[in-house]
């Protein structure tokens, strides 16, 4: 055979695999279409609820329209990120604290703000709004979608409407806190644990014995207790809040920092009197037997476990003491903000609330890879020996003695597909039939102050437009004066950089060397781009590689945001200072925003009325009209007037504007405090004026 026939031979055969594979990859793409509109359930899987938190009650609740059908919106909520909080058997069967009723009880749920549903096709179990059954390695797990944070509701006297990528109203924090507890309670108390042992058994899923049962209750109580404690804060965050980058870089921070870093820390650390915190024998007992490379989940909760031990050659350290452990080894997640609302998203040039993520390229992918990192990703890191990978190589470890491998739960074609359901996802109009008709004469008039004060940073798009674009406005901390915890928090926040210490990584005004005691931004970046770099290893070879191909390229070619330069007024990033564009906040569209309270960044504000007034200062007169320095938060009862939820009159959530991270400051156009972006300050609205704007703002 000629060496042109052997070439021509081999080039054919190549070319039928490749027909094989794409005719393969279409085929799954139409059948996986199909398979999104089986679960076309006319109610969406929403229920009532009669008599829930603060006295609601609402019938079965509507949909707007939003662009999105029956089906997309459930499987949206139902669709799998690789999070996995819990065990899905332990969820199913797990009691509360104080009763036998279940943990997941309508009731229990909805104290927490989350959204009950019924049985559907992709929701069997009749699981809440965007809880979801994770399969990983031959175990089920329940985790958290996308539509648990971003899926909202709004009630009016009796009725309730469902937001599709609303801001969630749910008390993360509240719900974490009960599920210790009740899994606490199930250990202490036999006759709980006796239930608990034997439901999960009769469940025949993935759990035979008593023993098993008991050891991986123990394990995942561990766990949910480590991170609870990790993400301590002495603010308060309540309703509709979760301070979700804080979260992540401690998540980041407990899988990167090795153990002699871990060591380093515990040794230097003092207490106030600058006596020695821990002693070398007390330090060497609490990290014996843990990994030098990679601390997971399991011996991060050992060392918590044993530096609060009372046996015999252990510190026995108080929670306050463990706080100083925790502020030491990582960072307090103090700076809460809104759930953000979702629509218009992938039309968006940067997203966040200080616009740290761009939306170009495989910006999205990354995006949302580090937030599936925080809401319990789980994260099967390990150490190995040093060799070629893909992963390796663009998290910056090529020349590194050892290698993380980023094998992990989280689903990275998943992730895709849901970017691209909320392409179609558009933002809800003003339900007139439920809250009334808006004035036409009012609105002209609100429209001509917004486009005078508000305009120049909250651009207006058509809300269908296939084409539309989102252009974020960046306003620096010290222009907009709103609370600053957020956006100083995303840059100053450090911690060990473990195996990712003395790699380059890019810059918008070049690459930087990774210090040991680095910006968590530079570890966070290395850890998502590593794991979004790793096929998914559930899937057989041929399925996994050719999914990781079609998810990379699909979300690099597929996405019609280009690469650009931030746009508003805002601090620069220089040599000296590459994060510094971070320490601004991002204006976008306010299309919808009447179905987004509380407002502001950190949800300090109850009502876009309110928001329309100035902050009371020391020396102003005590008979004006200001915003309020504390109000209640967890009643979804919707005023249509002033645009906002109920404040008023019930025990939800107390929140005090005084605490840093809850300022209510700043963002004061409308009362003539804040300059616009050129530098001028307007006069301040009249009362006319701001009931015209909020007409407006209504309508769009």
């Amino acid at each position: 055979m000629t060496l042109w026939k052997f070439i021509k031979k081999k080039l054919h055969l190549a070319s039928k695999v490749i027909a094989v594979i794409a005719v393969t990859m279409v085929v799954a793409l139409i059948i996986g279409k199909a398979y999104q509109h089986w679960d076309d359930d006319p109610e969406r899987g929403a229920v009532a609820v009669d008599n829930g938190a603060f006295g609601e009650s609402y019938k079965t609740p509507i949909y707007l329209e939003q662009g999105w059908s029956e089906a997309d919106s459930l499987w949206f909520y139902n669709t799998t990120q690789g999070s996995g909080l819990l065990p899905y058997d332990f969820f199913l069967v797990l009691e509360q604290v104080d009763s036998q009723a279940l943990f997941r009880a309508t009731s229990n749920i909805d104290k927490f703000r989350y959204l009950p549903q019924k049985p559907t096709f992709f929701n069997p179990d009749g699981l809440p709004v965007g809880f979801v059954k994770d399969t990983y390695q031959g175990h089920d797990y329940m985790g958290f979608t996308c539509a648990a944070c971003h899926t909202g509701q709004v009630n009016y006297q009796g009725k309730a409407i469902r937001i599709d990528g609303g801001p969630s109203m749910a008390d993360m924090v509240g719900l974490l806190t009960s599920l210790q507890k009740a899994m606490e309670a199930t250990l202490d108390d036999p006759n709980k644990f006796e239930r608990f042992a034997n439901n999960v058994i009769a469940l025949d899923n993935n759990y035979t014995d008593r023993q098993q049962v008991k050891q991986d209750l123990l394990r995942w109580n561990d766990n949910i207790t480590l991170y609870n404690i990790l993400n301590y804060s002495h603010v308060n965050y309540g309703y509709a809040r979760l301070d979700a980058f804080g979260r992540i870089y401690n998540r980041v921070l407990q899988h990167v920092q090795n153990k002699s870093q871990v060591r380093d820390v515990l040794t230097l650390l003092k207490r106030p009197s600058h006596r020695q915190f821990l002693a070398k024998e007390e330090i060497d007992k609490v990290l014996d037997g843990i990994n030098e490379t990679i601390i997971d989940d399991e011996q991060f909760a050992t060392i918590i476990r044993r530096l609060a031990s009372k046996e015999p050659g252990y510190p026995a350290l108080s929670f306050r003491d463990l706080l100083r452990v925790r502020n030491a080894l990582f960072n307090e997640p103090n700076a809460p903000v809104s759930y953000p609302f979702l629509w218009d998203i992938p039309q968006s040039d940067f997203v966040q609330w200080n616009g740290l993520a761009s939306n170009a390229g495989l910006g999205p992918l990354g995006r949302n890879t580090g937030e599936v990192i925080g809401v319990f990703g789980i994260l099967d890191w390990e150490e190995k020996e040093p060799s070629f990978s893909l992963a390796a190589w663009l998290s910056g470890q090529s020349n590194k003695k050892k290698q993380v491998d980023f094998k992990s739960s989280i689903n990275l074609t998943n992730l895709k597909r849901l970017e691209n359901q909320l392409r179609s996802l558009q933002s809800p109009k003003w339900p007139e039939h439920i809250f009334g008709k808006l004035d036409p004469q009012q609105v002209e008039k609100g429209r001509l102050i917004y486009a005078q004060y508000c305009q120049s940073c909250h651009e207006l798009i058509d809300r269908a437009a296939w084409d539309r674009l989102m252009v974020a406005k960046m306003s620096s901390i010290d222009l907009v004066g709103t609370d600053i915890a957020m956006a100083s928090n995303s840059v100053n926040y450090i911690g060990n950089a473990g195996n990712f210490k003395h790699i380059y990584q890019g810059t918008d005004v070049g690459d930087v060397i990774v210090a040991q005691t680095a910006p968590v931004v530079q570890i966070l970046t290395a850890v998502t781009t590593g794991v979004v770099a790793t096929p998914d290893p559930d899937k057989i070879f041929l399925r996994r590689w050719l999914d990781w191909v079609y998810t990379l390229g699909m979300s690099f070619f597929d996405n019609t945001i280009k690469a650009s330069v931030k746009a508003g007024n805002y601090q620069p990033d220089t040599t000296a200072k590459p994060y510094q564009s971070l320490l601004s906040y991002k204006a976008r569209s306010l299309n919808g925003i009447w179905a987004t309270a509380p407002y502001l960044h950190n949800g300090s504000v109850p009502s876009l009325y309110d928001l329309l007034l100035p902050k009371k200062q020391p020396n102003d007169p005590e008979d004006g009209k200001y915003r309020p320095d504390s109000f209640m938060v967890g009643s979804r009862e919707f005023d249509p007037k002033k645009v906002g939820f109920k404040y008023t009159g019930y025990q939800g959530t107390e929140f005090k504007t005084f605490i840093a991270g809850n300022k209510n400051s700043g963002h004061e156009y409308a009362a003539g405090k804040t300059p616009q972006m050129d530098g001028t300050k307007l006069p301040p609205l009249t009362e006319e004026q701001r009931w015209q704007l909020i007409e407006y703002l209504k309508s769009i």
